[in-house]
């Protein structure tokens, strides 16, 4: 896969993204904060930036954003980002910021592998978990013909029920 940035300061994070994108032929480059994200594109030339959503002064966004402003200049090679999100929620910021990929956490080897591989190869990666849930009423079935759907009747319906008590 080449060459790997990944940034956190989370030491077990960063063993858990290396653990999982490591292989013969991949080197992975392990940085402690969002300030050495560039110097380290810089010098590496990276196929892909791992980057933890929340580092001390400098997480994900604002990372991604100094990558696409200094590629913009010509200052760094173009680079494809995954942010690591801590919540669903911040799949706005990842889009909002260009990271080409994205992945809630808890973090699994097979989606982080998945994505980095998207990603080195210049596609995208959309962590799913983002979705809604759908409701449990839009799945349920009609309760009789002619009922609608989600087992609800309207008021003033007959449906062939005698009523209690009248």
């Amino acid at each position: 896969m080449g060459t790997i940035v990944v940034a956190s300061d989370a030491p077990s994070l960063r063993a858990v993204v290396a653990g999982a994108l490591g292989q013969p032929g991949t080197e992975i480059v392990e940085v402690h904060s969002g300030p050495d994200v560039a110097p380290a594109v810089d010098e590496h030339k990276p196929d892909l930036v791992v980057v933890d959503m929340q580092m001390q002064n400098m997480g994900a966004m604002a990372v991604c954003m100094e990558l696409r402003l200094e590629a913009s200049y010509g200052n760094l090679p173009a680079v494809p980002v995954l942010m690591l999100l801590d919540r669903r929620a911040d799949v706005f910021l990842a889009r909002r910021f260009g990271a080409e990929g994205w992945l809630v956490k808890p973090l699994d080897s097979l989606h982080l592998r998945k994505a980095a591989t998207a990603l080195s190869e210049g596609g995208t990666y959309h962590d799913q978990t983002f979705r809604p849930v759908p409701s449990p009423l839009e799945a349920d079935p009609p309760l009789a013909l002619g009922a609608p759907t989600g087992g609800v009747t309207p008021a003033g319906t007959d449906t062939g029920a005698s009523s209690a008590g009248a």
